[in-house]
């Protein structure tokens, strides 16, 4: 029953929304890819908001309700029935009233089960699509048939661009930069190799302690620097690159799109520094893994200078048949940058096996049930200087890890994610 009325509430808010959209014909960004869109979704939002009328979607709702709820300006309404009835009533209003409504609207999409994108958001017609990275083996991959239909899943959007559109793409990125655009359309790149790419990427320090980074964006003849506060990680600096080309798409001036970082606010559980007890900093990547993300991390803490490493990994969940293989993959990448691996989770185990084969000492390597107890045990063995690395799926809760480790945890409901009062019930 509770499946029946989901579907129902999706079908006419959907419906709601494509005579929004048919009535108020706002020019429309799709953000895709498997890693990093709501980051890269957040820096566009920065980047365009103080030139243009935008909205986006909130937090990582990308779903088949996360579209429609964008398009109408409403909240998710989780379990509350009288919440969803007051949306439907409001998109309505929407459609039978002239209301302000934006120039703009960027919408994230993604895949957690086949047709996600292409049956239930192909309604959705793009001036511009922003993909970030599709590597070979992402996150809901059990549920596909193959890698490559979890893909092509998310490379949909390409696809759907309406002529004179344009494809923002990830310069790294073999399958999205090859991908076959229709004719009329251009495509502009960002990242290592692409038009809008970084130089001069630096950690900002203080005290010894990471505070941030710091790099220049460089688009043909032109600079701007661009400084990043509470953050860390390459994936950062992708994500403001991908934010800046899908604003000089629109024809917007390096300079004006660079200038709107001075106050931007990436989104909780992604590289976030925080910090820690007895004066560690703590590297809050919880939002939720997969294998090129847990690399990409891994290489991050790797570059810390002072104090030990610690690398604190969570299960990564739904990569099916490649889940053994790609745990030991980051056991093996854990021993090469961390000092410490603590593994949470029955599949993290095989990352900490890994470890242990490839010469990492056994009593640097601890195994954990749950994200509680890892944290727990790290009480009291932090110091001042070390710094930790927390990741794992988001069905690990690893935030609350976080949280338990956190010098000031009064400060969680601002800092972390999944604080809302429908995820602290779950």
């Amino acid at each position: 029953m509770k499946d029946t009325l989901r579907r129902g509430i999706v079908w006419l808010l959907t419906l709601e929304a494509q005579a929004v959209l048919k009535k108020y014909k706002p020019k429309i960004i799709v953000v895709t890819g498997s890693v990093g869109k709501t980051s890269t979704k957040d820096a566009l939002y920065t980047a365009l908001s103080k030139t243009y009328s935008v909205r986006k979607s909130e937090k990582s709702f990308n779903s088949d309700i996360g579209a429609p709820l964008t398009v109408l300006g409403v909240p998710n309404g989780w379990s509350d029935i009288t919440r969803w009835a007051r949306n439907l009533f409001d998109g309505l209003l929407l459609i039978l009233l002239n209301a302000p409504y934006p120039q703009w609207l960027i919408v994230e999409v993604g895949a957690d089960r086949p047709g996600d994108i292409s049956r239930s958001l192909a309604w959705l017609k793009p001036n511009v699509v922003v993909a970030t990275r599709f590597p070979m083996i992402s996150v809901h991959v059990e549920f596909y048939d193959s890698p490559e239909a979890v893909q092509k899943e998310e490379l949909a959007p390409l696809g759907w661009l309406l002529p004179h559109g344009t494809a923002v793409v990830n310069a790294a990125d073999e399958v999205a930069v090859s991908y076959p655009l229709s004719e009329g359309r251009r495509m502009i790149t960002y990242g290592a190799g692409g038009e809008v790419h970084a130089v001069h990427q630096k950690v900002a320090i203080e005290e010894g302690t990471p505070t941030g980074i710091r790099f220049d964006v460089v688009h043909k003849n032109e600079r701007a620097s661009i400084t990043l506060l509470g953050v860390i990680g390459d994936a950062h600096i992708e994500s403001v690159l991908g934010g800046i080309a899908g604003a000089l798409a629109l024809g917007m001036p390096l300079h004006t799109a660079a200038e709107a970082f001075s106050t931007h606010v990436p989104p909780p559980g992604r590289m976030r520094l925080i910090r820690g007890v007895h004066r560690s900093t703590l590297i809050d990547d919880t939002y939720n893994a997969s294998p090129v993300a847990v690399m990409s991390a891994l290489k991050t803490l790797g570059e810390q200078k002072s104090g030990r490493r610690i690398a604190v990994l969570g299960d990564m969940l739904e990569l099916g048949a490649y889940s053994a293989q790609e745990h030991a993959n980051s056991g093996e990448a854990a021993s090469a940058h961390a000092d410490i691996l603590v593994t949470v989770g029955v599949r993290a185990r095989r990352a900490a096996e890994r470890a242990l084969e490839v010469g990492m000492l056994p009593d640097s390597v601890l195994q954990f049930d749950t994200a509680t107890d890892a944290a727990e045990h790290l009480v009291g063995i932090l110091g001042e200087g070390d710094t930790v690395l927390l990741k794992g799926s988001q069905g690990m809760r690893m935030e609350r890890a976080v949280k338990l480790l956190m010098e000031r945890p009064e400060e969680a409901k601002n800092l972390l994610c999944r604080q809302d009062a429908e995820w602290l019930t779950r």
